[in-house]
């Protein structure tokens, strides 16, 4: 007589057992340890810059200290993240107090890019949902391009070999786009976001200009503001661009419309602190608010399950996830490139081909 060991009935989605799994792991708890030494470390770069700012003054060397700003500044751009994730405090209000401080810092309006992140959070990679997917300079997809007009459409033919030149201009565009979302009369918060974005700005521009002449100082603001953008930009390009993109009417279950969008980034310690755990993007968006030094011990979880699921779980190296990243650009503007005559249209073929 053979006996048979009889399994439970599965319960739950594939999402709740898995969370399960995570939550027994012990993954979700706060880590006040690590934040109160990351938010020290990064407050005090912060404050370390601005003072090597005031004693190098008078001197073209004040361009090293913008570049310095330029990293600071994006490692302050991660706080606030973790921060409006809810990733380190548990009470709202002092969440959303402590993301506002980290914001205004940077001449980021909170308000405006929380509610645009939680709604990529919520339809990541989604064409009519996800407000990254909005082709308001690029366009993403091929139907985007043969529906542009304007900057899109001159842009789009070329956009994956202007793309990190136009990184360029990505802080220059958080502050505007902090200055536009402030007429959106449905904003929460606005006037104290508004006075928060305009105190950065002139207090900002009255150092620069005071401390330095005015070449000068035009120059250090290009340099540390571009570079803050390229910086920016290359942290959040790997996470969904080249992953597929979905439509309207295309949502899987939860755990698939997170997974199969998203690309985690191979690496040790320094990518982790030079993406800020986002190289951890399958892990971050299944558990947002998981602080980001547990993502890599839930990794291990997450990708044996996804693999017991089949379900693709990618994940690449820093210089593959761009390459990917820029190939499925040049594909989105192939159409723009077809329009421009059939010379141009053979070679963007060949370019397409390859």
């Amino acid at each position: 007589m053979t006996s048979t060991t009889v399994r439970p009935p599965r319960s739950g989605s594939d999402f709740a057992r898995l969370s399960r799994k995570i939550a027994d792991a012990g993954l979700l708890g706060r880590r006040p340890g690590y934040y109160a030494l990351r938010i020290t470390t990064v407050a005090g770069l912060f404050a370390g810059g601005w003072a090597a700012f005031a004693l190098v003054g008078d001197s073209w060397w004040t361009l090293t200290v913008a570049a310095f700003l330029a990293a600071v500044f994006g490692q302050v751009a991660l706080v606030a993240h973790d921060v409006a994730h809810r990733q380190v405090f548990h009470r709202r209000r002092i969440s959303e107090t402590a993301g506002r401080i980290a914001a205004a810092s940077i001449g980021m309006g909170y308000g405006w890019w929380q509610d645009k992140h939680t709604r990529h959070h919520a339809n990541p990679n989604n064409e009519d949902f996800d407000p990254d997917l909005d082709p308001d300079l690029l366009v993403w997809t091929q139907d985007q391009a043969r529906a542009a007009t304007g900057l899109p459409r001159l842009i789009g033919p070329w956009q994956a070999y202007l793309f990190f030149p136009l990184l360029t201009l990505e802080g220059f565009n958080l502050h505007v786009s902090s200055g536009k979302a402030l007429t959106n009369r449905s904003l929460k918060h606005r006037t104290l976001d508004g006075a928060l974005l305009f105190a950065h700005c002139a207090v900002y521009l009255t150092v620069l200009f005071w401390l330095l002449p005015p070449g000068m100082a035009i120059a250090f603001l290009a340099v540390h503001q571009c570079l803050f953008g390229v910086y920016l930009g290359s942290l959040f390009a790997p996470n969904h661009k080249g992953m597929p993109i979905l439509k309207g009417d295309d949502r899987p279950d939860f755990l698939r419309r997170q997974v199969l969008t998203s690309r985690n980034v191979n690496g040790g310690w320094f990518t982790d602190i030079a993406l800020g755990g986002l190289n951890h993007q399958i892990e971050h968006h299944l558990f947002p608010s998981m602080p980001s030094p547990n993502l890599r011990k839930a990794r291990t979880i997450v990708r044996r399950y996804c693999e017991d699921l089949g379900v693709d779980y990618l994940e690449t190296g820093l210089i593959a996830s761009y390459r990917q990243a820029l190939t499925s650009l040049h594909q989105a503007g192939a159409p723009l490139r077809r329009a421009r005559g059939p010379a141009q249209g053979l070679r963007g073929d060949k370019a397409d081909a390859a």
